[in-house]
């Protein structure tokens, strides 16, 4: 005997709307027809969710007639399972995202909101939306949790973590000045600025603020590779974060001696190794929690022990560089939310294809935090092949910004 399933899940969400609910399919998951959990949190709490069958012995007469029914083992209900989501906050960044799907029809986008002093997931969000009572009626793309399942190439918005390796290794200062070529070749690749104003002498401040390949490949290459390998690792790069959801990818991160010679000059920029965009969120908590890195969670109580990665200084100075981003002369001057400073990188990559890279595809994204010198709030949005326009700046931080304005106050996180 089966038994019956928690409504643990629904439960818990029930102040959603109905046309909320349905597009939470990806994270959600759904039951099959013997009442077992088939994809996302029903697959991967199944055994708390699912409860224990039951036996019963069906006891016949001589003529075959049942003459009692003994239960052997008692069946236990499923139990429920709190969750990290905020109703409010999911509901706003379906709505982002669904705007983000009409103005630029992506092959798919993904947002998460999550708390970066605790790992807290308050939101995660994927377009196309898909109808949970009928997943098969959506393409397979669709279905995917882009957060924890997508393998991208981040571009610029790693460019944060190089910096801060170099900053943590003594390196560099934020005001280290380096004289800036326009291009620069490593080994047989030249690589050059996708902005005007990323070459001539620089700051390493101003390198971040602008997105300067050139300037972060300078960088990068007083690393060396096994300093930059080592860092790469300790961000959590390579391995899954360990969210409770089934699925989760690692990405692909090649070791330091299988490097070629313009290897170290492409992963610099965010190019040459993959990550998902739960991974660059996660990797983002240690910048915004003072040097402590925190791993997701999204079933309340499984908090994990954070984890220094980065001294408080050099957290605080990142941080600081992050503010330039979102100022003049930054790659996205125009992400603001009146009352509040805030941090953050844009990235916008080429897509791998064929052994080279794409000239019409792209990946735009943008990850912030804020506010800026005491963040509580950590916003992660990443846009596959949008049309139209491709850049971080003005596909995905629009809609990191219309997500921080609207959870900023709901959560009475008071304007500095």
């Amino acid at each position: 005997m089966r038994t019956g399933r928690s409504s643990g899940l629904v439960v818990l969400l029930e102040i959603l709307r109905l046309d909320v609910l349905q597009p939470l399919a990806q994270l959600l998951g759904i039951v099959g027809t013997e009442n077992t959990g088939l994809a996302g949190l029903e697959y991967s709490q199944e055994e708390t969710l699912g409860g224990d069958d039951g036996h019963r012995r069906l006891v016949k007469d001589a003529l075959g007639e049942p003459i009692s029914l003994i239960e052997t083992d008692r069946a236990e209900e499923g139990e429920d399972i709190t969750l990290t989501v905020d109703a409010a906050i999911q509901e706003r960044v379906e709505a982002v995202l669904g705007e983000v799907g009409m103005t630029y029809q992506p092959a798919g986008a993904t947002a998460v909101v999550m708390d970066p002093r605790s790992g807290a997931i308050l939101a995660m969000a994927n377009w196309p939306r898909v109808d949970g009572n009928n997943p098969d009626g959506a393409p397979n793309y669709a279905r995917q949790n882009r957060a924890i399942q997508f393998n991208y190439e981040p571009g610029s918005t790693f460019k944060a973590f190089t910096v801060a390796s170099a900053l943590e290794d003594d390196l560099i200062e934020p005001e280290t000045m380096l004289d800036v070529p326009f291009e620069i070749k490593v080994a047989d690749r030249t690589i050059g600025e996708a902005h005007e104003d990323g070459n001539g002498p620089l700051t390493v401040s101003q390198i971040l603020a602008r997105s300067s390949n050139v300037g972060t490949v300078m960088v990068g290459m007083r690393l060396g590779a096994t300093r930059f390998d080592r860092w790469v690792r300790r961000f959590g790069f390579s391995k899954p974060t360990g969210i409770e959801l089934p699925g989760e990818q690692r990405g692909i991160v090649l070791d330091a001696d299988e490097y070629s010679g313009s290897t170290l000059g492409n992963m610099s920029i965010g190019q040459g190794l993959s990550v998902t965009p739960l991974q660059m969120a996660a990797g983002f908590t240690a910048i915004a929690n003072g040097g402590v890195k925190r791993e997701p969670y999204i079933v309340a109580g499984d908090r994990k022990p954070g984890r220094r990665v980065l001294s408080r200084r050099t957290a605080a100075e990142v941080s600081k560089m992050l503010e330039g981003v979102l100022a003049a002369g930054g790659t996205a001057p125009e992400a603001q939310v009146p009352g509040y400073t805030l941090a953050g990188k844009t990235g916008t990559a080429e897509k791998a294809e064929n052994g080279t890279y794409s000239e019409t595809d792209f990946v735009a994204s943008f990850i912030g935090f804020a506010p800026a010198r005491n963040p509580r709030l950590l916003v992660s949005v990443m846009v596959d092949e949008p049309r139209g326009d491709y850049y971080g700046g003005t596909v995905a931080a629009p809609a990191f910004e219309r997500i921080m304005e609207f959870a900023l106050p709901y959560l009475k996180i008071p304007p500095e």
